[in-house]
């Protein structure tokens, strides 16, 4: 299949996207779900392209996957688990069996514990040793960090709860310089580890408790367990009342939407998460339901594989116009590449093909300043993915949002349609250019254009638009997983840096000799043990 698609891709080179569009080409190349708006007509995807694209889905078996997924079965192979964070976003309550068992109850129960404990804690009726809490600490890694860290800064307008803050390096600079401005008296701090064992969340949440007990005589009393290991978390004085733990079919990095979330549901209220819950909600209503044609998260997948697999392009720029999704380029980054960071099929054979692309961005404006450059007159394409509201929280500053949106859409508009030659050398002869150093000075002012790229754009960053983009990006990342023929919900590829550091740290502190490491990390290891002690040079 991929060679057919390589084969369209290849005919569409010679051909720019700008003279793709003729009457309707707009409209028919977007795809609009309840109150999100996605044009992807900026792409060299014509009809052909399209229609062999959407005719992967079924020949993929996407909708089975998607209904495997969706009522629990153990779609992740790897580690014969069913794939349920979807159903801690199924307000509707509707039965979802696991092992002949429904899951909902036991859902709903915990999100109606976060929602009683965040409104306490809010209140202040749950405080700390000094009054009510001023400051919430989250120490987690991963999914456990990234994704409430770039939810809570995405929904700042809608914080009216104590100020939130993230911890996830295992070096000290993350965790001392946050807890150096804030009052142990008055903070909380949430461990967000599923088995409480995980190493960097674990090292952080010690010194956050040896901080805490200086300054209060009951420190458990002030710390949170996002975890399933309840044994563990009494061992440091966390009473079960304050345990929220959530099940292994519960990836990390989609599980913003359980007890992971409850940095965001005390950042912003229980109302709020709610909607947050049921944007997702909606999102999976529609993947579920609408035509593939049709499908948001379908068709964003398939401009994706489009883009990597027919076209070659090894990466993809998520630019978010909007100061406030400034860490959703780094949520996607874990979310697609961790996903779909693969090279052995379902099967436990080699893939023939790539897999998922390098996925990286920052906002906008701030990025066109910065790597743009390389994006429009570069020798590599890359695929942009842009984001942007229509109208932002500041209504007196209305002007700058004007400015915001003219900048998303000219870049886009910029990457299309590029600049040819004879109008840089017109553009030259107005400065004064002629001759030699006209052609020299024009030929630095030819923008290749043709270059592809997307725009998702809906009304205002809202907590429910919130949960609609994420439970977006989540489906395409399924999507492309499924026509990839990969396991999307396991992450193996990150477990064998963390075995080989448990055996360097004895190394480094001199209580194993470092003889049975190769010679390059031997000598490191020297370098760092000579230099552990006194000032720097």
């Amino acid at each position: 299949m991929w060679r057919d698609l390589k084969v369209l891709a290849e005919k569409s080179r010679g051909r720019g996207i700008a003279s793709l569009f003729g009457a309707g080409r707009a409209a028919d190349f977007s795809v609009e779900a309840d109150g999100l708006f996605l044009d992807y007509s900026k792409t060299a995807i014509d009809s052909n392209a399209r229609s062999a694209l959407v005719a992967l889905v079924d020949q993929c078996g996407v909708p089975e996957r998607r209904e495997a997924m969706f009522t629990g079965a153990p779609i992740n192979q790897t580690e014969d688990r069913a794939v349920l964070h979807t159903a801690l976003r199924n307000l509707s309550g509707g039965p979802v069996v696991v092992d002949g068992a429904d899951v909902m109850p036991g859902v709903l129960r915990t999100l109606a514990r976060m929602k009683s404990f965040a409104g306490m804690v809010r209140s202040g009726a749950y405080h700390g040793a000094g009054g009510s809490f001023t400051d919430v600490v989250n120490i987690g890694i991963g999914g456990s960090h990234l994704g409430p860290d770039m939810a809570v800064r995405a929904l700042s307008p809608y914080a009216d709860g104590p100020r939130c803050h993230f911890v996830s390096n295992v070096d000290g600079a993350d965790i001392s310089d946050t807890l150096a401005r804030l009052d142990p008296a008055r903070t909380l701090i949430l461990v967000a580890s599923k088995t409480f064992t995980t190493t960097e969340t674990m090292t952080n949440a010690a010194t956050a408790r040896k901080w805490m007990a200086a300054g209060v005589d009951n420190p458990g009393a002030q710390f949170v367990a996002l975890s399933s290991a309840a044994e563990k978390a009494a061992e440091w004085g966390i009473d079960a009342t304050r345990v929220f733990g959530f099940e292994d079919w519960v990836g990390g990095r989609y599980s913003i939407w359980g007890p992971v979330g409850l940095s965001l549901m005390i950042a912003i209220g229980a109302e709020a998460f709610t909607d947050f819950l049921l944007g997702a909600e909606a999102m999976d209503v529609h993947f579920r339901t609408a035509g593939a044609g049709r499908n948001m998260p379908v068709m964003l997948a398939l401009v994706g594989l489009w883009h990597t697999h027919a076209c070659g392009y090894a990466t993809r720029a998520v630019l978010p116009y909007d100061q406030r999704l400034g860490r959703l380029p780094a949520y996607l980054q874990q979310l697609e590449m961790e996903s779909n960071g693969k090279s052995v099929a379902m099967d436990g054979h080699r893939l023939s093909h790539p897999s998922g692309p390098v996925v990286w961005g920052e906002p906008g404006t701030n990025g066109q300043h910065a790597f743009y450059q390389l994006i429009h007159q570069g020798t590599a394409i890359v695929p942009c993915e842009f984001l942007v509201a229509a109208r932002g929280h500041e209504p007196q500053l209305a002007h700058h949002h004007t400015l915001l949106v003219a900048n998303c859409l000219a870049q886009s508009e910029a990457l299309m349609q590029g600049r040819d030659l004879d109008t840089a050398r017109v553009l030259m002869q107005e400065k004064g250019f002629s001759g030699p150093e006209l052609e020299r000075q024009a030929r630095h002012r030819v923008f290749p254009g043709g270059r592809p790229s997307t725009t998702l754009i809906y009304d205002l960053l809202t907590p429910y638009r919130l949960g609609q983009i994420i439970a977006l990006y989540e489906h395409r990342v399924f999507v492309e997983g499924v026509v990839l023929g990969i396991n999307s919900f396991d992450q193996w590829g990150v477990e064998l840096g963390k075995e080989l550091a448990n055996a360097i740290a004895p190394i480094l502190k001199g209580s194993v000799p470092v003889d049975a490491k190769d010679g390059s990390t031997r000598q490191l290891v020297k370098f760092v043990q000579a230099h552990r002690e006194g000032p720097a040079s």
